[in-house]
């Protein structure tokens, strides 16, 4: 055999064996879930924004080991807002049937908390241990005063998971519907307001705002602060826990957005983080942060993809840290909720 003929027949050989590494690869079925999103789009809050398929990679250095996502409860309409308060207790919503519930993190039991929740999307707990929600149905930022758990008196009149509202509009108008919120250290609440209409609402449907915004509001505020008015639907965001930075999923843009948070809450810096969409999002200890959308997905601080979690639902919405050590990942996904142990932790 010449030497022409032998490189030739290597070429073919090598060429042939690519083809079929490719073709494993687009059919693996999380890669093929993930790449049917990009061709039909992905619904719910992320509107048809296209995902970015996401391969599973190893994720050892933040997973327990062995340990996989399980199924805590499965009886909900559409799983939301997932909120941790002091004790790693988790909360979450059950939007469409306006509802918040409470997954005991020592004994795993869920319990009812109100069925009175403004159809609340994303939620978080402030320093004083109060339950602040996203109330999308309402067009409303409420607060659930949550101080007979630490043993305090209720002002009179009050009632343990009484909501009071803390926002109603900006400028005089409405507000479309908020998403999510983020309390920085000092106290000063972060919010978005995109439009995403729902076949659930009993109020007006249409569009409230011009803008679709990121919001300020500073500690001991009354007035809402307009941070960013050209954003295509924001909906979930997380700041790191220094205050130096704060993360924005654009949804029809397909992309996160990173911020630099100034002294006085102003933002600056605008940033592409990650060319990746996301429903709500969270943050570890290291700096991770966490997408939800087709599963789990997790950049490091840098923006690199470092892990994904396939979630056996339609759509992963929502996600945070919870337990008493901040280690176990608790998922909402469809119907359904979802726990994972870590060996990192997140943050308060």
């Amino acid at each position: 055999m010449t030497n022409k003929k032998y490189f030739l027949i290597l070429a073919l050989l090598l060429c042939t064996t690519t083809a079929k590494a490719q073709y494993n690869q687009v059919n693996d079925i999380p890669y093929r879930k993930a790449a049917e999103r990009l061709r039909v789009g992905a619904s719910t809050d992320m509107g048809y924004a296209k995902m970015t398929p996401a391969l599973p990679v190893h994720s050892n250095d933040i997973v327990a080991e062995g340990e996989t996502p399980v199924k805590v409860a499965d009886s909900y309409s559409f799983t939301e807002g997932p909120a941790a308060d002091e004790r790693g207790d988790v909360y979450f919503t059950d939007q469409p049937n306006n509802k918040i519930y409470r997954w005991d993190c020592e004994t795993g039991k869920i319990t009812l908390f109100t069925d009175q929740s403004g159809r609340s999307n994303g939620m978080y707990f402030d320093a004083q241990g109060n339950l602040i929600t996203c109330a999308d149905m309402d067009n409303q930022l409420w607060r659930f005063d949550m101080r007979p758990a630490s043993g305090r008196l209720l002002p009179k009149g009050r009632k343990n998971g009484q909501a009071e509202i803390l926002i109603t509009d900006y400028r005089g108008k409405l507000l479309n519907g908020p998403n999510d919120v983020w309390i920085a250290k000092d106290g000063g609440y972060y919010l978005t307001d995109p439009y995403f209409k729902r076949d659930y609402w009993t109020r007006d449907p249409e569009r409230q705002q011009p803008v679709e915004g990121l919001y300020y509001l500073a500690p001991e505020g009354k007035q809402l602060v307009m941070l960013d008015s050209t954003l295509n639907q924001p909906n979930g965001l997380v700041g790191t826990p220094d205050g130096k930075y704060l993360y924005v999923a654009e949804a029809k843009a397909n992309r996160i957005l990173r911020y630099d948070i100034q002294t006085d809450g102003s933002l600056s810096n605008r940033q592409v983080f990650a060319d990746m969409g996301s429903d709500g999002m969270t943050i570890d200890d290291r700096g991770n942060i966490y997408l939800t959308g087709d599963g789990v997905t997790v950049f490091d601080k840098d923006g690199q993809q470092i892990a994904h979690f396939p979630i056996p639902e339609d759509w992963t919405a929502n996600v945070c840290f919870g337990g008493k050590e901040r280690n176990i990942l608790f998922i909402t996904a469809s119907k359904s909720v979802y726990t994972l142990k870590m060996l990192v932790h997140g943050v308060k």
